[in-house]
């Protein structure tokens, strides 16, 4: 497995639930995500409430500069999902070293499969793992 990429100075993450700031997600995430374009502030609410999530914090401010959360049991599965780097901050491998994060956080559960789906950022999982689904033809969706 690789190893985890630090996270630039100043700059912590934490799965604390109260740290999140959810009109700020609900922003990035409805206004410039591409997967979530339009999502309703309440569907946000409702999908922070039922998973587990990671923020990235300034140490100084407090500030909250990027945002993932994972849908998981904690034992068989995890679904990797909403991650969002504000674009102030890009370019410093906040990102990666967020999902670096989750990855070792998720670790000690012995979760054997964390699945994710993007459209333009398979080089930032990749450095971190993830790969193409071996079984494809394995795999089903039921779309509502």
């Amino acid at each position: 497995m690789t190893d985890t990429p630090p996270l630039a100075e100043g700059y912590e993450i934490s799965t604390d639930p109260d740290r999140i700031d959810a009109e700020r997600v609900h922003r990035w995430l409805s206004t410039d995500a591409y997967w979530a374009i339009g999502r309703a502030r309440e569907k946000q609410d409702g999908a922070i409430e039922g998973s587990l999530n990671f923020g990235v914090y300034e140490t100084v401010s407090g500030e909250q500069v990027a945002y993932a959360r994972v849908v998981t049991d904690r034992a068989t599965f995890a679904w990797l999902c909403d991650v969002y780097v504000d674009p102030s901050v890009r370019g410093k491998g906040i990102g990666t070293a967020l999902v670096g994060g989750v990855r070792e956080h998720l670790r000690p559960y012995g979760i054997k499969r964390m699945l994710l789906a993007t459209h333009d950022a398979h080089g930032v999982y990749e450095k971190l793992g993830f790969a193409p689904l071996e079984r494809p033809d394995q795999w089903m969706a039921l779309y509502f």
